[in-house]
């Protein structure tokens, strides 16, 4: 595949973050073109095919994983059913964009990643707040020095979604042993935030230690319209340590007052200092903001056009 190439998609799922974010962003890109959509429930998958211009609409993954005419599949259904669809797609010779997470095993994950490799072909996990201007431009700026060595890097997901118990939470299981606390926040919360801290340090964790909390234990379920008790991680914190030394925090929520997504990287080095902030609470979008030792007031920096994605 070239980079002129246009890329024929498929997409696996049409719920609601299917249709509100990755169609949306094919639809504004002309580097592909989505090709079919899948979904068990074929209303739903027919509803998302003429809102987004889609030829084809199927009710079996798999008979969408097979076709001839797509290059990449895109697995944005349930998490419990992400690892068997990445796995069928790439033993089908696909590239992968598949939603977070990929497997509730991380060896799952590596056999997944090892096919892949076997396979020569593409993956990708959806974490994109990794693409922001502010983050790209925080990434250019560690990588070319300017805050030194890095030493300790604060990431913060948090915001109050779900703070009122009758909104109920997605991809919930009812059904889960509520005697062993399930990961939720941290799942879908932390996951991004560990991203941006090997993004921005340029090491991975080598070493965290953790705890999690349940905050709001009675929650309304979405499949029953029914409270009831939910043992789910609402809040969590670790510290870690990076292969290169470097130290950080990770704090998330979804429980704590502020404005979603409530996005904030921080990163201290022997130069200098960053905070990236995505969603302000005056309104602004994205910030970025720099201190050195000789000044040591955080001023916000320009964002230069060259970090702004194809696409919009």
């Amino acid at each position: 595949m070239t980079s002129d190439t246009i890329v024929r998609v498929g997409v696996l799922g049409a719920g609601a973050w299917a249709r509100g974010a990755h169609l949306p962003g094919y639809r504004r890109d002309p580097r592909c073109t989505v090709v079919a959509i899948a979904d068990v429930e074929i209303d739903r998958a027919r509803d998302a095919a003429r809102e987004f211009d889609i030829p084809v609409a199927v009710a079996d993954p798999r008979e969408l994983v097979r076709r001839d005419d797509i290059d990449l599949i895109d697995v944005c259904t349930p998490s419990q059913t992400h690892f068997e669809l990445a796995w069928s797609a790439l033993e089908a010779g696909k590239h992968v964009l598949c939603e977070k997470p990929v497997a509730y095993d991380y060896r799952d994950t590596e056999r997944a990643r090892d096919l892949a490799r076997q396979q020569k072909l593409k993956t990708k996990v959806g974490l994109t707040f990794r693409y922001s201007p502010a983050m790209r431009y925080m990434r250019e700026l560690v990588a070319g020095g300017f805050i030194g060595t890095p030493f300790v890097f604060n990431g913060y997901e948090q915001n109050s979604q779900w703070l009122d118990p009758t909104n109920p939470l997605r991809q919930v299981d009812p059904d889960a042993d509520q005697s062993i606390l399930q990961v939720s926040s941290l799942e879908g919360y932390g996951a991004p935030i560990i991203d941006l801290a090997h993004l921005v340090v340029g090491s991975d964790l080598s070493q965290v230690v953790g705890t999690m909390r349940n905050f709001i234990p009675e929650r309304m379920v979405r499949a029953t319209g029914r409270m009831m008790r939910m043992n789910i991680d609402d809040g969590d914190i670790f510290l870690g340590e990076f292969a290169n030394g470097a130290l950080c925090s990770v704090q998330t929520s979804f429980v704590t007052i502020g404005n979603y997504p409530g996005i904030e990287a921080r990163v201290y080095g022997s130069k200098g200092a960053l905070i990236c902030r995505l969603v302000e609470e005056a309104g602004i979008c994205e910030t970025l903001r720099a201190a050195t030792p000789d000044q040591v007031e955080f001023r916000e920096l320009e964002i230069p056009a060259r970090c702004y994605p194809p696409g919009g």
